[in-house]
């Protein structure tokens, strides 16, 4: 008798495991990469110009397409795992742009240089390899994170990154037609359309939201190129090409292929990078345990386990330093994908693994990479408005998910109040010591998590206070 073929079950695009039809699973893998490609790219772009490597150079080319490659695979190994290495859950991983400060500030110090961006590479390596050792304490540190600190985290994150979205809404921060009515209505279609397949449409057209949203941001500024003026001319005098336009000719330009190559040569361990780099490490994984519990939460209804939070930060710190073999700056999880998911709850591995090969692929051909680096910042904007604010809500699901005490409400107040506020608003602490400015200054994450670990331990529990 002939052998039976066994037929494939596929699995929901809401379960983490199993299989999903290829046509449902590549729209879903697409839109994380979307989501998440600008912000990774934007931190090397900075850093090495500030290095003294010239914006469209070799070096930087090469860069940038390494970076492609690293995001993709260690959000494989996130995916997947390799022994302890990785949290099996979907997380995508990209370039920091927490380090920019950081880096930008040693960069100063050494006064720039391929030497400076040799060293960061090599502080990045060492901060690393910190980093995944003390993923393996998680356990035991487990108990300073609780739901509400974790919380107040996931809460900061996506406070920090509202106005990320509103400068992309606008047509992105620094150009000269920020605002304009063009980038406001691309902006403002593509969230007018995610939200009617998000609520109106069903099967793919809803979970793939963000992607078609996307789309039809191309679209539309592919429209408006033929009908609009395509030039603005500055306060200088000068013409410049409006942010919404889409650039084909950097498209035409890219090369087919290009196999991305170690960077060893340049890598050098000085002392005056390594130090403050650690100290960043330590912050980027408070981070990523914020991001790791804002997926389970958001994604899947539950908190993060210590072997998940383990897994995470030790791929998130040894998956630098092997970013950092290639030059990239370091990797961590994306806080705009914890917020895609908690928009979508869409959390199958397989699907968003095939956004991960998609990351590999535009490191190996530049075309691929051209055509979404090319994407205008007021698309991306008109996503990311809705995608950061959900991370507000995990935030919030994670703090109220216990009943919400007195106790409960001081520590968010202060952490968020305090610390939060100190961070957002650098000048306040300008006679501070450099090093703590480094730390706390430019984001409210850091402190927000400091502040809510510290009261978490001082603040006496309920039931303490009722024996008092």
């Amino acid at each position: 008798m002939a052998e039976e073929k066994k037929s494939v079950v596929y699995t929901s695009e809401y379960d983490l495991d199993g299989r999903i039809p290829l046509k449902k699973a590549i729209p879903l893998g697409l839109q994380h990469v979307m989501a998440m490609f600008a912000g990774n790219l934007t931190p090397i772009i900075l850093i090495t110009v500030a290095c003294g490597i010239a914006s469209g150079s070799a070096e930087q080319i090469t860069i940038l397409q390494n970076a492609m490659l690293i995001a993709g695979l260690v959000t494989l190994v996130q995916l997947f795992t390799i022994g302890p290495v990785g949290a099996k859950l979907p997380i995508v991983m990209g370039t920091s742009s927490g380090f920019i400060g950081v880096c930008n500030s040693i960069t100063a110090q050494m006064g720039g240089g391929i030497a400076a961006y040799g060293a960061l590479m090599g502080a990045s390596i060492i901060g690393g390899l910190f980093e995944g050792v003390l993923g393996f304490c998680i356990k035991p540190l487990r108990r300073f994170f609780p739901g509400v600190v974790t919380g107040t985290v996931v809460t900061a994150i996506g406070l920090s990154l509202i106005s990320v979205g509103i400068n992309s809404f606008g047509g992105g921060s620094g150009v000269g037609d920020f605002g304009s009515l063009p980038n406001l209505f691309v902006g403002t279609v593509v969230l007018v359309v995610i939200v009617v397949l998000k609520h109106f449409g069903k099967g793919i057209a809803s979970s793939s939201a963000i992607l078609f949203g996307i789309i039809v941001g191309y679209i539309v500024c592919g429209i408006m190129m033929l009908v609009l003026p395509t030039t603005y001319v500055d306060a200088n005098g000068v013409e410049q090409t409006c942010s919404w336009v889409l650039q084909w000719d950097k498209v035409a330009a890219a090369s087919w292929i290009s196999i991305p190559k170690p960077m060893l040569g340049m890598i050098s361990f000085k002392a005056e990078a390594i130090i403050p780099m650690l100290i960043m490490f330590i912050v980027t994984a408070v981070e990523t345990i914020g991001d790791t519990s804002g997926i389970t939460e958001g994604g899947l209804g539950r908190e993060a386990t210590d072997k998940e939070l383990a897994g995470s930060v030790i791929c998130d710190g040894f998956g630098s330093s092997f970013a950092a073999l290639f030059g990239v700056l370091p990797n961590t999880s994306f806080s705009q994908n914890v917020g895609l998911i908690g928009l979508t709850k869409v959390v199958n591995r397989f699907a968003i693994s095939l956004g991960a090969i998609f990351l590999v692929l535009c490191g190996l051909f530049p075309k691929l990479a051209a055509v979404v680096s090319i994407m205008p910042q007021s698309v991306l904007g008109g996503a990311a408005v809705m995608m950061f604010a959900s991370i507000v809500m995990s935030g919030i699901q994670l703090i109220t998910k216990d009943p919400v005490t007195p106790r409960t409400v001081t520590i968010v107040s202060v952490a968020l109040g305090l610390g939060y506020g100190l961070g957002c608003n650098a000048a306040a602490l300008a006679n501070l010591p450099q090093y703590v400015q480094l730390i706390f200054g430019g984001s409210g994450i850091v402190p927000a998590a400091v502040v809510a670990i510290i009261m978490n331990v001082v603040l006496p529990r309920e039931k303490d206070t009722k024996q008092a």
